[in-house]
């Protein structure tokens, strides 16, 4: 686990969505501050004799006050070097809106690295519990071999006496090479597994190491789900949910007030002449302001189709909500009723397990005898090996429920 929580890809994913909503919430936050662009900027215009540029200049250019360097060329150069910033006044809260939205969609990405981790760690347990589970069945399968395998001998035997039948010989060499052939299907499904949980710890296969054998790996104490309000404040797709429905939430207040009339202001200051030699002396420095309050009127359908698409994001995103709330209480029931239910069923299976490995010996002992056919031993054995397989399926039945607990609790984030 700890390996798969530095190199799993999901979660290398994750972070980068985190990244992702980090940046995004950056963006959001620079538009409450004024910004400031340095710039150079040079234009020639020729003014032609009968326009206004052009008779003021010239009228200008006869004023006995204006000395050489203030003489206006005509075509007029025009260089500026200086700082010029804007900044929108959030008069309505449109921009704090969209950065509360921001920071909350940053949150639930957090919220959903979470969630990976905790799936991930499920997983993980889950495959690691089904080796067990497939480790132990081989031990059940090998110790079945070895009892058919000296019914086979009996039966052998008690044909060379005249006893029994090549029927009966063909049916226990039968039953035989199934369970022998269960074996191998066996080792597929380990080979498999393994490579999955190699997969999810991002690393080529390889054998995993396992020495805990299942009917022996202990269960919790006891299991319990606690009180909704602590599964709500535990599980990270709930919290993300709730969350992904804030961030809407501020979407729309912020779609709102882009109706309203929008206050910008422009200030500047810097150098500005139409002679490159008189640009940085003290009669060049230039500074100023503009403001401007706009109103949309044309484009207010283009808003108003904005809003609407905001407001039905909204409605989806509480419906995401309430089903990840109802989801969640939907898995911890499932859960804490198949623990219960399973621990039941695998004490049981246990008795039965127990009863049918008796009746094959007695089964046995009463074929030699000539008191028992020949397909009762075979029942017998068949029977044991169906039930010890299900005892290995119940506990892991009851292990795999824990870890739904685990991860419909939240996986234990506070």
């Amino acid at each position: 686990m700890d390996s798969a929580l530095t190199t799993n890809p999901d979660i290398q994913s994750a972070l980068q969505r985190i990244e992702i909503a980090s940046a995004g919430m950056r963006y959001a936050r620079a538009f409450l501050y004024p910004s400031i662009q340095a710039g150079a900027s040079a234009t020639v215009d020729k003014y032609g004799d009968y326009t206004m540029n052009g008779v003021g200049n010239h009228d200008t250019n006869l004023s006995p006050n204006v000395d050489n360097d203030q003489q206006i060329p005509n075509p007029t150069p025009d260089y500026f070097l200086g700082l010029r910033s804007q900044r929108e006044i959030d008069l309505w809260g449109k921009l704090r809106q969209r950065k509360k939205a921001a920071i909350a969609r940053w949150l639930a990405t957090r919220e959903g690295q979470r969630l990976v981790t905790t799936t991930l760690t499920a997983d993980i347990a889950t495959l690691y519990y089904q080796l067990l589970t497939l480790d132990n069945q081989q031990k059940v399968l090998t110790e079945n071999i070895q009892l058919q395998e000296n019914a086979l001998d009996m039966v052998k035997t008690q044909k060379q006496a005249g006893r029994a039948t090549e029927l009966a010989v063909q049916q226990f060499k039968a039953q035989l090479l199934h369970t022998k052939s269960l074996r191998y299907t066996t080792a597929q499904e380990i080979t498999e597994t393994e490579n999955q949980l190699n997969f999810l710890v991002g690393r080529t296969g390889r054998t995993i190491p396992r020495d805990t054998s299942l009917l022996n790996t202990p269960l919790p104490d006891s299991l319990s789900a606690g009180v909704p309000s602590q599964m709500l404040l535990n599980r990270p797709d709930i919290r993300a949910a709730e969350l992904g429905l804030e961030a809407l939430n501020a979407d729309i207040r912020a779609a709102r007030a882009a109706f309203l009339p929008s206050l910008t202001l422009s200030p500047y200051v810097g150098y500005n002449a139409f002679r490159p030699n008189l640009l940085f002396s003290s009669g060049s420095l230039v500074y100023g302001a503009a403001s401007s309050l706009m109103a949309p009127i044309f484009n207010r359908n283009a808003i108003k189709a904005d809003y609407q698409r905001t407001i039905a994001e909204g409605r989806i995103a509480l419906l995401d909500y309430q089903k990840a709330v109802l989801n969640g209480f939907q898995e911890v029931t499932n859960s804490l009723k198949g623990i219960r239910n399973f621990s039941d069923y695998f004490q049981l299976k246990k008795e039965e397990a127990a009863a049918l490995t008796s009746a094959v010996r007695v089964a046995n002992d009463l074929y030699r005898v000539g008191k028992a056919s020949y397909l009762e031993v075979i029942t017998a054995q068949r029977n044991v090996l169906d039930a010890e397989l299900e005892v290995t399926q119940a506990r892991k039945n009851i292990l795999l429920h824990s870890i739904g607990l685990y991860r419909s609790l939240g996986g234990g984030w506070r």
